[in-house]
């Protein structure tokens, strides 16, 4: 008989993949399921990337690549950094993953002992409780609520912390509640981790580029916090391109060594073409991808419309990404077509099973009281899914 190990058997599974997987699952029995539950822009990968892609084929891109990325890939995110967020690095401080999930899969091995804790603001990405906990380290959740736009306060954080603490992780634009910290924000709580100077600060800016606020903000900018900050992205969400698998990060030089040490005995370096292809997207202006930015601001204008008509929603208005993250707590001890709601997961299985709408339970982000709502889908089928949760809770 096969003994599988603890870790395995205490971990989750991604709530997003499981419901995708449901949703699929739904699809084959001959549901008209419309999928609002997964993260992935329903975009095509820009012509000029892909092209770049077809380039390196026929110039024979086959080889095993550098574990840390192609010194011309390296260049170009520090050029990209420096243009767009101010931030100088050097080759030696870049790490190119196999996606920005191996990038912070990364950071908690090298970074993390048993018993540290990792603070994440709740709602937080699905992803990183897990992460942490493979690490043996400790999630300590810190919760907001839509009443303070879902971001941490810096007395939140100075609460949060003792001596045990040894990293922050936070997203901005957030996955899932689409916040944006402004750039005063992060320096409140950069005025809290000054006092605190153990501590390492992971800073997810996957949807760096898909924001409606204004100009982007990150914590390694402050040059008291540089030295702490790992700052991490890619060019899944803002340049279409989910299945290519490229993430990377900028990080102090004795993290991005750790890290490059690590990969070299789980993956070895990224796939070759991708990474070709990733050079040409970040060496591009990022008004090349505004076309996608301004169709889905046009979305969120349009699900927040018709999620606030529904009695029972309540929305803040998302700065970024393509999430919304409504409060459903109106609905919780109701009961609707003889099933009753006592939890975020019911009325995330309710919409599931009697509006055809498959979404994500806010339980899966560290926030018992939301749903996510994905609007990367197309506007017939943002305004028929609104349609049928509708009715389904009339």
């Amino acid at each position: 008989m096969t003994t599988l190990s603890t870790r395995v058997k205490n971990m989750a599974t991604s709530a997003t993949l499981a419901m995708a997987a449901k949703a699929r699952e739904l699809r084959a029995q001959g549901k008209d399921i419309i999928g609002l539950s997964l993260g992935e822009p329903d975009f095509n990968t820009p012509d000029f990337i892909k092209d770049a892609a077809i380039q390196a084929v026929n110039d024979n891109y086959n080889s095993y690549t550098p574990v840390d990325g192609y010194p011309e890939l390296k260049q170009a995110i520090i050029t990209k950094f420096k243009r767009d967020n101010q931030l100088s690095y050097d080759p030696a401080q870049i790490v190119v993953s196999t996606g920005a999930k191996q990038s912070l899969a990364n950071i908690a091995l090298v970074s993390l002992d048993p018993g540290d804790e990792v603070i994440l603001p709740c709602p937080y990405w699905v992803s990183y409780s897990d992460i942490v906990k493979i690490a043996e380290g400790v999630p300590v959740e810190v919760k907001t609520s839509i009443a303070t736009d879902f971001k941490m306060t810096p007395d939140q954080l100075e609460a949060a912390i003792t001596p045990k603490t040894k990293m922050l992780w936070y997203s901005s634009p957030c996955n899932p509640s689409g916040s944006v910290y402004s750039k005063e924000e992060l320096r409140a709580l950069a005025d809290v981790l000054v006092k605190h100077p153990h501590i390492i600060v992971v800073s997810d800016e996957i949807y760096e580029h898909i924001n409606y606020a204004g100009d982007h903000a990150s914590m390694a900018q402050f040059t008291d916090m540089y030295d702490r900050v790992v700052t991490v992205n890619g060019v899944s969400k803002a340049f279409a391109m989910t299945g290519w698998r490229i993430g990377y990060i900028g990080a102090p030089t004795t993290i991005a060594r750790a890290c490059n040490k690590m990969q070299g005995q789980i993956t070895s370096g990224a796939n070759c073409i991708a990474q070709r292809a990733v050079i040409t997207a970040l060496e591009a202006d990022p008004s090349k991808v505004q076309y996608m930015v301004d169709e889905f601001k046009s979305r969120r204008e349009l699900i927040l419309q018709l999620l606030n008509d529904i009695p029972g929603f309540s929305c803040n208005e998302p700065d970024g990404a393509f999430y919304v993250f409504p409060d459903v707590t109106a609905f919780f001890g109701r009961t609707f077509n003889g099933v009753t709601i006592n939890n975020a997961s019911d009325f995330a299985m309710y919409i599931l099973e009697h509006a055809n709408v498959a979404t994500v339970t806010g339980d899966a982000f560290g926030n018992a009281n939301s749903i996510r709502i994905s609007y990367a889908a197309s506007t017939d089928n943002i305004k028929e899914a609104c349609k049928r949760i509708k009715e389904a809770v009339s």
